[in-house]
């Protein structure tokens, strides 16, 4: 089975987030931009995967249209693993973490889902996992700034079915109001800053932190590879979790060995692809760390991260972003209920994108490299 095209396009669906629009890369952020890449083969197959963007889609379609979609092409769809060594190998001057890497994410998703459906099976059980139908969720909420919003979604998530919920806040009184509302709907409360703080900063905010009872503070330490920083916050009586912007296996090493992580937090679509994730999750065992895969995307890279979960977290807890889609080619899968998300049934990643909704919302031309 040979890789005979690979095509990008950008589907754009509009979404409502219980609050003001938050701010993203200067720009408010009103619709979700999802990178999709489609694999076709000799054989009549297509595979579908997902590579990070958001603001900057742009950048990581050209590094996919350009340079790594021609990398591939004529290859074996099988050797996924070979591959994977040869185009990392090929773009690791233009960076080993960026647009190239989340590039060859997206096609390397779509080479998995391509394997489980020549097998006929669905990806958590090629990875040997059993046959979980659903997996528990939390609700990674936007920023708001404003503590009677925070307070307003948290319940609302609450209401939802949700026992988890993620906050992304940095003030002390916008943390207190989400853990009031935690609280009292018996909901358990994190917290993501995105590399908010310095480490002194860092230390000061998870001590006042502390008290509310937290599951996880989430990158707490600007820049997000400072592995020494990060292993002085944990000692501040919050466990520690990290590892979205960390480069593959050897960076969530340098992580573990510093003793920096009680959670990890890897990314299909930025990491390298399913693969690397494998890798990362069994180095992550071997060393007693805890993984939540990070997933706050809503195509295939969502869905592979179920998968993942699914066959290789003991305890899985899969993060889904509070928000309200208009539409999405891949519902219904990609949305939560009663605080729980469902595995699609089929093989490879499950399910198949409805073309009419990828009419509808798609923006710009779908480029093919034949």
């Amino acid at each position: 089975m040979r890789i005979t095209g690979v095509e990008s396009q950008v589907v754009s669906l509009p979404f409502g987030m219980g609050g003001p629009p938050p701010s993203f890369a200067g720009k408010a952020w009103t619709h979700l931009d999802i990178l999709l890449v489609r694999v076709a083969t000799d054989e009549g197959l297509v595979g579908w995967g997902e590579a990070f963007g958001h603001a900057g889609i742009q950048a990581t379609r050209a590094a996919l249209d350009g340079i790594v979609a021609p990398l591939v092409l004529g290859r074996g769809a099988g050797d996924i693993a070979g591959l994977t060594r040869e185009v990392l190998h090929a773009v690791h001057l233009l960076g080993r973490n960026g647009p190239f890497v989340f590039a060859f994410s997206g096609v390397e998703i779509a080479l998995w889902d391509l394997a489980g459906k020549r097998s006929g099976q669905p990806l958590a059980g090629l990875l040997g996992g059993g046959a979980r139908g659903d997996l528990p969720a939390y609700a990674s909420l936007l920023a708001y700034g404003d503590p009677a919003l925070v307070r307003r979604n948290v319940e609302a998530a609450c209401a939802a079915g949700y026992r988890y919920v993620k906050l992304h806040e940095v003030t002390r009184e916008a943390v207190a109001a989400g853990a009031a509302a935690a609280r009292e709907a018996g909901a358990r409360l994190m917290v993501d800053v995105n590399c908010a703080w310095s480490v002194p900063a860092a230390r000061r905010m998870a001590e006042a932190f502390a008290p509310h009872g937290l599951l996880w503070l989430e990158e707490p330490v600007w820049p997000p590879e400072d592995a020494h920083g990060l292993a002085r916050v944990r000692g501040c009586g919050i466990p520690v979790a990290a590892g979205e912007n960390t480069a593959g296996l050897h960076g969530f090493r340098a992580l573990v060995e510093a003793g920096a992580l009680d959670v990890a937090q890897p990314s299909v679509t930025k990491i390298g692809g399913i693969g690397e994730m494998l890798r990362v999750m069994t180095l992550c065992e071997a060393h007693g760390v805890e993984v939540a895969p990070h997933s706050p995307y809503c195509g295939p890279g969502f869905l592979a991260t179920l998968h993942l979960a699914s066959a290789r977290v003991e305890r899985p807890l899969v993060e889904v972003l509070w928000l309200d889609m208009e539409a999405n080619p891949f519902d219904p899968w990609v949305r939560a209920g009663n605080g729980r998300v469902r595995l699609p049934p089929g093989p490879g990643l499950g399910c198949e994108p409805d073309p009419a909704v990828l009419d509808r919302y798609r923006v710009g031309p779908v480029v093919r490299t034949t």
